[in-house]
């Protein structure tokens, strides 16, 4: 897998599409911080870390991102779930150029020099980095 931050908002679309309410990835710190960062904004109900056995070797156990999905009156809280940022083409915002999704309603996901934040964080801290995804 080349893009496994794509790879893991791909489940969380496919999963809202057909009403799945949990979704399980592997477990990375990047996916991590993003899920967290959907879990501060509303848009996830909850972000867990759960130990796994692997199915191959039962001495062998790894940890695995669990994402509870959030629906109000049936539909997904997440409308759209776009990643800008790809391995063959970083997109980078410095902090004038900070996106603004749909009039502020929407998040950006900005990976900073101090870490993970929103669009709206690394503008009232005055830092800029590289655009990872939107979300609305």
């Amino acid at each position: 897998m080349t893009d496994p931050i794509a790879d893991m908002l791909t489940r969380i679309r496919n999963a809202q599409a057909v009403n799945i309410q949990t979704v399980v990835l592997p477990m990375s710190k990047i996916k991590h911080g993003i899920a967290k960062i959907l879990e501060a904004g509303g848009w996830v109900e909850k972000v867990d870390i759960v130990k796994t056995e692997s199915k191959k070797n039962s001495s062998s156990i790894f940890n695995e991102i669990k994402i509870d999905l959030k629906y109000r009156n049936g539909q997904p809280a997440i409308t759209s779930l776009k990643k800008i940022s790809t391995p063959g083409r970083r997109i980078y915002a410095n902090k004038n150029e900070l996106p603004r999704v749909l009039n502020n309603l929407g998040i950006a996901i900005i990976s900073t020099p101090r870490g993970l934040m929103t669009n709206k964080e690394a503008k009232k801290q005055g830092i800029g980095g590289e655009v990872i995804c939107e979300i609305y």
